[in-house]
C-alpha cells in the first residue's frame, strides 16, 4: 500500500488506485498519517479535521470514519488513552520519502515526487496551515538543489528555470541571489545587476524594506568582480555523528538559514540533541560562508559547573581574529555582536543550563544560533522569538536503521525479532541505542540475542558501556541533580506509580500537594525533559527514565491507591446511587457533576484503575482492591467490555475472599456468572451462579438475593430459556419491593415486562413496562427510562404500531447518549434500524444499522456485529 500526500490525497495498491472515501475521510486519514505512529488524541483529531465548524455528532461520525478505514484499507488504526495512532512503513509515503531524499541530498528524486499542491482538496484551518508548511519544504528543497547545481558549476542548464521561477516568486531574495550568481557567472552581470534593482524596488514598494545583507552582498560582489571570494572565518564544529538516522521532521522543523533565526533543541538525556544539531548545521555548510562557532557550555556536567558565558564570549572573539579582549561580560557581548555583525555564520551553542546562560551569547543580526539544552529553555523562547524544537525518541523504524547503520544490515538481518526486540526495550532512546550497539560492536562474535537477554532481566544495568556518558543511569542522574528538592522527590514518587501515565488530579494525591503547586512541580520536570505532557492534563515518563526512578528511594505511601479508590466509589455512586458502597477516604477525591463527565474519567483512567488494581491485590490493600473492582462493572457494561469486566471481578473475588466477606464474594460470584454466560461459556458461569446463591443463602438481605435472581433471569434469557428468565424476574421483584427498594423494584418491572414481551405475551408486557415507566420517572431513574422506552418501543413494533416505536426508540438513543452509554446504544441503533427497514424506510435503516455495527465492532463484540452484518 502507498500512500501519496504531495498532490491530490490517494492510496495505490500495487499501482492500483484505492477508495478512500470522501473528503472527511481522507482528512481523517492523512492527520493519522501526519503523526508517524505517535497516538493523535480524539480532541485534536476532530480540530485537525473540521476546525471550528465540527457536526453535533461529531466524535460519532469520527468512530465511523476510523473503522472504514480499518475494514477498507486494512489498517493497524489502534486506539489508547493517549488517542488513535495509526502505524505505516515511512517509505510508503511519499512525503516522508521526500523528506528522506531530501536528508540524502538527492533533491532531484525528492521533487519528482510531487503531483501538484500538497493535501490537494482538504479543507480546515489545520490542513491550510500544514499545507504551507509543506509548500515551504519544497522551497527550501528546490533552493538547495540550486545551491548544490551552482557550486557543481551547472549554472547554465539552471538559468532557465531559475528566469522561471524568479518571476513566480518575485520576493524571494534567497532566489534572487542564486540567479543573480547564475547570470553573473554566464557572463551576463548587466542583467544580474538589472534584476537586483527590480527586486530592491519591488521589496521597498510592497513590504517597505532593504534588501537582506546576503542578497546586498552579492550586489557589491558582482559590482567589485569578487562574487568567488569566501571570508575565512573560524570553522569549529565537531564532526557529525557517523550513524545519525530518522529525525526528517525534526530537520524540517529546523528550516533553512536565515537572519536571526534562534532554535532551542530540548530533550531528555541521550535523546540526540546535539547530534541533531551537528547533522543539521553539517548539510547547511554552504549557507555560512563566513564561519561557524561551536561550545560545549557544560550545563549538566557532573565534573565542573556550567561554562560562564564571560569565557565563552573571549574564546568566540578569538576565534574571530580579536587580539585585544575587553574585560567584562557586557563590554565582551558588545565586541562580539559588532564583530559577528554582517557576517553569514552558524553559532552553535551545545548543552546549556539557562537561558541566562545564553543571552549574552546571541549575535545582534545576521548569524543563524542553534541552543541544545535538557531543559526547555522557555525565556529564550518567550523574550528572544526562539523557534522550540523538542525531541521525542526514533520511531522502530529509525531505531533499527541505527543499528544498521552501526552494525551492519547483514548481522540485523540475522536476528530479526532480536532486533525487534532491542529497539524495543531501548524504547527508541538514541542513546540507549547507541550503548547497546556500542557493546555489540566490541563483541562481533557474540549473538545480539545475549544483549538482547540483558535488557530483558536488568534494562539499566546493561546499558553500561564502561564509561561515563555511557551509563544510562549517571546519564539521568545529571538532570536530577539539577532539580530543586520538591521537583527531585516529585520524581522518585512518580516512579512507584507503575502505570503508563498518570492524570494530574492523581498526581496531586501521590505528592499531597494542591493541584495547582503540583502543576508547578510537574512543569519543572517537564522543563527537565524527564516527564512529557503527552496530552493535557496526563503525564508520562519514557520506560527507562520510568525505571530509573523507579530505583531511587521514595515512600508513597497508600496516598495514590486511596486517591484511586475513593475517587472511583465518587464516580459510580454518581452513576448509581441507590446501589450502596462503603466508604474510603482521600483527601483528593474528586466529584463528578454528570454521567458524561464520570465516563470521561473512566476512559481516561481505565488502564490506570486496573495497573493499580493488581498491585493492590499484590500488597494486601484487599479494600482498595475490592472497590475498584466493584466500582468498574457499571462502566464496563456500558461500554461493552465484557472481557475487561470478567478480569477486575476475579482480582476483586481473590480480595473479597482474602478479606473473609461472604458477601462481596457472592457479587463477585454473580457478575462473573452473567459475564461467562455472555462470553459463551456458560457451564462456568453456572458454576459462578451456583456458588453464589450458596453464599447468598447465608444471609437475608433481600437486595442480595433480587440481584442473584436478576442475573440468573439474564443468563437464561441469553441461553434461550425465556420461562425461566421470566420466573427469576418475578421472583427478583418481589425480593425488591419486600427490601423497600423502589430504583430496583422499577428496574424489575421493566425486565419482567420485557420477557413477557420475549414469549409474545404483550399486553402482559405493556402493563409491567408501563408501571415502570410511571416509577423510574417519579424516581428520575434516566438508566431506568432508557431501558423502559427500548422495551415499550419492541412492544410497539410487534403491535404494529411502528410510529411508536420510533418514537420510543429515539427518546431511548438520546437518554443514552447523555449516559455515555454506547454498547445500549448500538443495541438501540439495531433496533431502531429494524423498525426502518419494515417500514421500508431502507436509506435511513442502513444508516443505523452501519453505526451499531460500528459500535459493536469498537467494543469487541464480534457475535453481535457478525450477525448484524450478515443481515445488512
Amino acid at each position: 500500500m502507498e500512500f501519496g500526500l504531495l498532490g491530490a490525497v490517494e492510496v495505490r495498491d500495487r499501482g492500483e488506485p484505492v477508495e478512500i472515501g470522501h473528503v472527511r475521510q481522507r482528512s481523517v486519514l492523512v492527520a493519522l498519517l501526519m503523526e508517524e505512529g505517535r497516538p493523535v488524541p480524539v480532541d485534536r483529531l476532530l480540530d485537525r479535521v473540521w476546525g471550528e465548524r465540527a457536526p453535533l455528532r461529531a466524535r460519532e461520525t469520527l468512530y465511523g470514519y476510523v473503522s472504514k478505514l480499518r475494514k477498507f484499507l486494512e489498517l493497524d488504526i489502534e486506539r489508547s488513552p493517549a488517542g488513535y495512532h495509526l502505524t505505516v512503513d515511512p517509505a510508503q509515503v511519499d512525503l516522508f520519502r521526500f523528506r528522506a531524499l531530501v536528508r540524502d541530498r538527492d533533491f532531484d528524486a525528492a521533487l519528482g515526487l510531487w503531483r501538484g499542491q500538497a493535501l490537494d482538496g482538504l479543507e480546515s484551518p489545520w490542513f491550510d496551515a500544514l499545507r504551507e508548511s509543506l509548500h515551504a519544504e519544497r522551497v527550501a528543497a528546490e533552493l538547495d538543489r540550486n545551491d548544490v547545481a551552482l557550486a557543481d558549476g551547472r549554472h547554465a542548464a539552471l538559468l532557465p528555470s531559475l528566469r522561471q521561477l524568479a518571476g513566480e516568486r518575485q520576493l524571494d531574495e534567497r532566489l534572487a541571489a542564486q540567479l543573480m550568481l547564475a547570470l553573473h557567472r554566464s557572463g551576463n552581470d548587466a542583467e544580474a545587476l538589472r534584476h537586483y534593482e527590480i527586486v530592491r524596488h519591488r521589496l521597498a514598494d510592497e513590504l517597505g524594506v532593504d534588501p537582506s545583507k546576503p542578497l546586498q552582498d552579492m550586489h557589491q560582489r558582482i559590482l567589485n568582480g569578487s562574487v568567488e571570494e569566501r571570508a575565512a572565518g573560524p570553522r569549529q564544529l565537531p564532526a557529525p555523528h557517523p550513524w545519525f538516522s530518522g529525525r526528517t521532521g525534526e530537520l524540517a522543523a529546523l528550516g533553512s538559514a536565515g537572519t536571526v533565526v534562534i532554535t532551542a533543541i530540548g530533550g531528555t538525556g541521550g535523546i540526540g540533541k546535539t547530534a541533531l544539531a551537528l547533522h543539521w548545521a553539517h548539510r547547511h555548510l554552504a549557507e555560512f560562508p563566513d564561519g561557524q562557532l561551536y561550545v560545549n557550555l557544560r550545563g549538566f556536567d557532573p565534573s565542573a559547573g556550567p561554562t560562564p558565558p564571560e569565557t565563552v564570549l573571549r574564546e568566540f572573539l578569538e576565534a574571530l581574529g580579536e587580539e585585544t579582549i575587553p574585560a567584562g561580560l557586557d563590554a565582551r557581548a558588545a565586541r562580539y555582536r559588532s564583530v559577528i555583525a554582517g557576517r553569514r555564520m552558524l553559532v552553535l551553542l551545545d548543552n546549556a543550563r539557562s537561558t541566562e546562560q545564553v543571552v549574552p551569547l546571541l549575535p545582534g543580526s545576521d548569524a543563524t544560533v542553534l541552543v541544545t539544552s535538557r531543559l526547555k529553555l522557555a525565556g529564550l523562547v518567550a523574550a528572544h522569538g526562539a523557534r522550540s524544537v523538542s525531541l521525542d525518541v526514533l520511531n522502530p523504524a529509525d531505531a533499527r536503521e541505527f543499528l544498521v547503520a552501526r552494525l551492519g544490515a547483514e548481522r540485523v538481518a540475522a536476528e530479526p525479532e532480536v532486533v525487534a526486540d532491542l529497539v524495543s526495550w531501548c524504547g527508541g532512546l538514541p542513546l540507549a541505542l547507541s550503548i547497546v550497539a556500542a557493546r555489540a560492536a566490541m563483541e562481533p562474535d557474540f549473538p545480539l540475542a545475549a544483549f538482547a537477554g540483558e535488557l530483558r532481566e536488568q534494562p539499566l544495568d546493561a546499558l553500561d558501556a564502561g564509561e561515563i556518558g555511557t551509563n544510562l543511569r549517571t546519564v539521568f542522574s545529571w538532570s536530577v541533580a539539577a532539580l530543586s528538592e520538591e521537583a527531585a522527590r516529585a520524581f522518585g514518587l512518580l516512579g512507584t506509580v507503575g502505570t503508563a501515565d498518570v492524570s494530574l488530579a492523581a498526581a496531586a494525591a501521590l505528592l499531597d500537594r494542591t493541584v495547582a503547586r503540583t502543576r508547578m512541580v510537574l512543569r519543572e520536570l517537564e522543563n527537565a525533559h524527564l516527564v512529557h505532557q503527552h496530552v493535557p492534563g496526563r503525564y508520562r515518563m519514557h520506560d527507562l527514565v520510568g525505571l530509573y526512578a523507579a530505583d531511587l528511594p521514595a515512600d508513597a505511601g497508600t496516598r495514590l491507591a486511596d486517591f484511586y479508590a475513593a475517587t472511583a466509589r465518587a464516580a459510580a455512586l454518581a452513576q448509581e446511587p441507590h446501589k450502596p458502597l462503603p466508604e474510603h477516604e482521600s483527601s483528593h477525591t474528586l466529584g463528578f457533576e454528570s454521567n458524561a463527565a464520570v465516563m470521561a474519567w473512566f476512559d481516561a483512567e481505565h488502564a490506570c484503575l486496573v495497573t493499580e488494581q493488581r498491585q493492590a491485590l499484590e500488597r494486601g490493600a484487599f479494600d482498595v482492591a475490592w472497590m475498584i473492582g466493584r466500582t468498574l462493572n457499571n462502566y464496563h457494561l456500558r461500554r461493552g467490555r465484557t472481557f475487561d469486566d470478567v478480569e477486575a471481578w476475579l482480582a476483586a473475588l481473590r480480595a473479597a475472599e482474602a478479606m473473609g466477606d461472604e458477601t462481596k464474594q457472592a457479587t463477585a460470584h454473580m457478575c462473573l456468572g452473567a459475564n461467562y454466560v455472555e462470553l459463551g461459556q456458560s457451564a462456568l458461569g453456572h458454576q459462578h451462579f451456583e456458588r453464589s446463591l450458596e453464599l447468598f443463602a447465608g444471609n437475608d438481605d433481600p437486595v442480595a438475593h433480587g440481584a442473584a435472581h436478576r442475573s440468573i433471569a439474564w443468563a437464561a434469557e441469553f441461553e434461550g430459556d425465556l420461562e425461566k428468565a421470566l420466573e427469576h424476574s418475578v421472583l427478583g421483584l418481589e425480593k425488591f419491593r419486600v427490601a423497600g427498594s423502589e430504583v430496583r423494584e422499577a428496574e424489575s418491572l421493566n425486565e419482567v415486562g420485557w420477557r413477557y414481551a420475549c414469549l409474545g405475551r404483550y399486553a402482559e408486557a405493556r402493563t409491567f413496562c408501563e408501571e415502570a415507566m410511571l416509577l423510574n420517572t417519579k424516581l428520575g431513574h434516566t438508566e431506568g427510562i432508557a431501558a423502559t422506552l427500548d422495551s415499550l418501543a419492541h412492544i410497539a413494533r410487534h403491535d404494529d404500531r411502528h410510529a411508536d416505536a420510533i418514537t420510543h426508540y429515539g427518546e431511548a438513543l438520546a437518554l443514552y447518549r447523555e449516559l455515555d452509554n454506547s454498547a445500549e446504544l448500538a443495541t438501540v441503533l439495531e433496533h431502531l434500524g429494524d423498525v426502518h427497514a419494515e417500514a421500508g424506510e431502507d436509506v435511513r435503516a442502513r444508516e443505523h444499522r452501519e453505526r451499531a455495527l460500528e459500535l459493536y465492532r469498537e467494543q469487541g463484540r464480534d457475535a453481535e456485529a457478525a450477525a448484524l452484518e450478515a443481515r445488512i
